[in-house]
Order: C-alpha cells, then sequence, then structure tokens
C-alpha cells in the first residue's frame, strides 16, 4: 500500500486530499481544506499552511506529496502567493522525508476526467464516482483529491512498465 497525499495550493485556501494505492486501485482516506486566517499578513498564512501540511504528514504518514505546478496567471502577485504557498507545503513535505511529485493541471485533469479542459464540476463529478464518495467534496479538496489519483495512475503505469521490463 502507498499513502499519497494530494495538495491543491492556495494562499487563503489549501485543498488536502488522501488516498491509498492498493494494488490497481484508489482508496478514499480523508479531505478537506487548510484555511488560512482571513486578513492576516501573507506570512501568517504560509505559516498555517505549512503548519497544516506539517500535521497532515504526521498524522497520516504519507510515503508521498503530489502538487499542481503553478501554471501562469494573469496577475504576477497572484502567481506568486500561490508559489510561495506551493513552496511550504512542498517543504513540510520535504523536511518529513517524503517523495515530491508536481503536475500540470491539464494533466491532472486528463488523467481523472479524460480532458486536460475539464470544468471543476467535472473534476468533481469524476473525483467522487472512482472514490465511490457518497457525494461531491468541496472544490479544492476535490482538486487535491484528482492530483493524488494523478499520482496514483503514475505510480501504477511506472510499476507496470517496470514489471514490464524484467520478463
Amino acid at each position: 500500500m502507498t499513502r499519497i497525499l494530494g495538495i491543491d495550493p492556495g494562499s487563503r485556501v489549501t485543498g488536502y486530499g488522501i488516498v491509498d494505492l492498493l494494488g490497481g486501485e484508489c482508496r478514499y482516506v480523508d479531505s478537506g481544506c487548510i484555511r488560512a486566517p482571513e486578513g492576516r499578513p501573507l506570512g501568517e498564512r504560509l505559516k498555517a499552511i505549512f503548519e497544516g501540511v506539517d500535521m497532515l504528514v504526521a498524522t497520516y504518514r504519507p510515503a508521498a506529496l503530489a502538487v499542481e505546478q503553478v501554471f501562469l496567471y494573469r496577475n504576477a502577485d497572484s502567481a506568486l502567493k500561490l508559489g510561495q504557498a506551493r513552496g511550504v507545503a512542498i517543504c513540510a513535505a520535504a523536511l518529513a522525508g517524503l517523495a515530491v511529485a508536481e503536475y500540470m493541471p491539464s494533466v491532472v485533469k486528463q488523467a481523472v476526467v479524460g480532458s486536460g479542459r475539464a470544468s471543476k464540476e467535472q473534476v468533481q463529478h469524476m473525483v467522487s464516482a472512482l472514490l465511490k464518495l457518497p457525494g461531491r467534496p468541496q472544490a479544492d479538496a476535490a482538486d487535491a483529491l484528482a492530483v493524488a489519483l494523478c499520482h496514483g495512475h503514475t505510480l501504477r503505469t511506472q510499476s507496470r512498465l517496470g514489471a514490464g521490463g524484467r520478463r
């Protein structure tokens, strides 16, 4: 079994999703959001994200962290804040010795929905269906679960290719 922590970074709300990769299947463990304190300076919000990811790592003991890569925003300030949120999440994982994988949002959507241009609603629907959830998770949590699922698919493919090469 491989436990994967998926992160959808944000400077205000950071989604997380945890799945277990068991053989050829991903199973839901937990999901939710780390909410940075409203109206606080960026440094305090980044600290809250770091502490939240650190607590998730200590509680669930994942083997890997999968995170979305930054894509180009129209607003450079937003892109920088998102990059900083990603950085503190990655740092928390690295300090715990976790393997870190990064995926472009279009790659995540392609892996989960089948289209790199899928809407948030389509991602929520497919995450719910793939993990057999009773309802749709919140958008940020669904995005994080999608990142974890994408990494699970990648690990399965790598495993199959590695096994195929040893025949």
